[in-house]
């Protein structure tokens, strides 16, 4: 038996303190060619979630919060009351499937249950078929959730997540790989010593200076924005599909990560809601949250959260993209060396080592006030680099599905997909009726980046 840590409880808490909230995500694999047989589908199916067992696993939890649940082995699992079927009315385009999609997000997971779902759709135009997962967010964050769903398709290895590099390119060309350095040894070994304590405080300050931000950020409220309040229980769901080679393109020209250029096209999107609702936009009106991985190459298949935080302003103030660019840049780099990530990195590993009782309380206590801090929330996830198969199917466009809560109205999440960079948008109902203007304004600043990065003459001032 394991038992959730504080992260993973905290989750299914957030959810509890809203009866609106469903703190669910996922992702949907939209999928070549007619459906299969649904029982030769289950069939395939039931195989492949025996081997992941958090999915056939359901929590036991503790009276009075005296401990963590626990998961434990589902004695009585039936496939039969996860996996669900629906056809989309014609023409089975993408405002249909959105539709779809949304309905379900509105629905809770059955906490006595394992945590997830997996709808069937069928009906989808120009003869296709799609799969939507939909996995509590205490059971997986994007990661982890990308490689379970990931599991459930044709032969997957490791290397779906690697990138294909043509044979001829030196590491040069891949700032990613870079070479190992020559290993000289010291003439002096207290050098050592005093570079490790110096390495040490400095860390230290940093994550001290990070802990301040973050607080800062959770206490100091928001300017008044409507992005901003109390959610309702519908939803509304929308995507944004850019090649991928045009980001990287952007990331060459300017030297910048497709994070960055991820950013900088949501920094547009809201811009452009924000205008659209008769709202200026100011230097303090994003404040984001932004999920960062902590996890090791040896932990990427372990199911639960890995999670630290960083809360930076997205620029909305400018109109300029390639100031939008730099600002995105300047700001992330500002935050990563001032010690956001490794803050929220200690004080998520310090929670497990306070008595559950006490961490349940304050968390409980804490995700009741209402915030105005946070604006959206912002994540981006590395998935697999090379096209997938389900049962002998191209799967042609994965859409990732991330939640809202806590008064945040509107959630992005960034998915890479083979040759596709994939913005998947949550919103609440009531109050992201013009979702639209954000996604369109998603999709225009990538192509402005882009158009912007064939010119030689501008150059990106660091």
């Amino acid at each position: 038996m394991e038992q959730l840590n504080a992260l993973d409880a905290g989750f299914l808490m957030a959810e509890d303190s809203d009866r609106n909230v469903s703190l669910a995500i996922g992702g949907i694999a939209i999928i070549d060619g007619s459906a299969p047989n649904y029982g030769q589908f289950k069939d395939i199916l039931a195989e492949r979630i025996r081997a992941i067992p958090r999915c056939t696993q359901l929590l036991r939890t503790q009276p009075f919060d005296l401990g963590p649940p626990i998961w434990v082995d589902d004695p009585g699992f039936d496939l039969g009351r996860h996996v669900r079927r629906l056809a989309l009315p014609r023409p089975g385009d993408d405002a249909e499937l959105f539709r779809v999609v949304a309905d379900v997000l509105e629905h809770r997971l059955d906490r006595d249950r394992p945590l997830w779902e997996c709808w069937v759709i069928e009906g989808l135009k120009g003869n296709r078929w799609a799969i939507l997962m939909k996995i509590h967010h205490c059971m997986a964050d994007g990661v982890s959730a990308t490689r379970i769903l990931t599991r459930l398709c044709d032969d997957v290895d490791g290397d779906a997540f690697t990138r294909v590099v043509a044979a001829k390119k030196t590491v040069a060309a891949h700032p990613h790989l870079k070479p190992v350095p020559d290993l000289i040894p010291r003439s002096n070994p207290f050098d050592d010593i005093w570079q490790a304590a110096t390495n040490i405080t400095a860390a230290a300050a940093r994550t001290v200076t990070g802990a301040a931000e973050i607080a800062a950020g959770l206490l100091r409220p928001a300017t008044r924005s409507s992005l901003v309040g109390p959610v309702t229980a519908m939803r509304r769901y929308r995507a944004v599909r850019v090649p991928l080679a045009d980001v990287e393109q952007v990331c060459r020209k300017f030297d910048v990560t497709i994070n960055d250029v991820a950013l900088t096209a949501i920094t547009e999107g809201f811009r452009a809601v924000l205008l659209h609702r008769g709202e200026q936009p100011r230097p303090d009106s994003l404040r984001t949250l932004v999920p960062v991985s902590v996890r090791s190459p040896d932990a990427l298949d372990k199911p639960g959260n890995r999670l630290s935080v960083m809360l930076p302003y997205l620029p909305v103030e400018q109109d300029d993209p390639i100031q939008q660019l730099r600002a995105v840049h300047s700001r992330l780099t500002r935050a990563k060396d001032g010690g956001q990530r490794q803050a929220g990195n200690v004080a998520v590993s310090a929670a497990n080592y306070i008595p559950f009782m006490l961490s349940s309380w304050v968390i409980r206590f804490l995700t009741r006030l209402p915030q105005r801090g946070i604006v959206t929330l912002a994540t981006n996830v590395p998935g697999p680099r090379r096209q997938l198969e389900m049962m002998g199917r191209k799967v042609a466009r994965l859409l990732p599905i991330p939640p809202i809560a806590l008064r945040l109205r509107t959630g992005v999440a960034v998915l890479s997909y083979a040759d596709d960079l994939v913005f998947g948008i949550t919103a609440d109902y009531d109050a992201g009726a013009d979702v639209e203007e954000l996604a369109n304004g998603i999709e225009m600043a990538v192509g402005r980046l882009e158009m912007l990065s064939q010119d030689s003459v501008l150059l990106f001032a660091k």
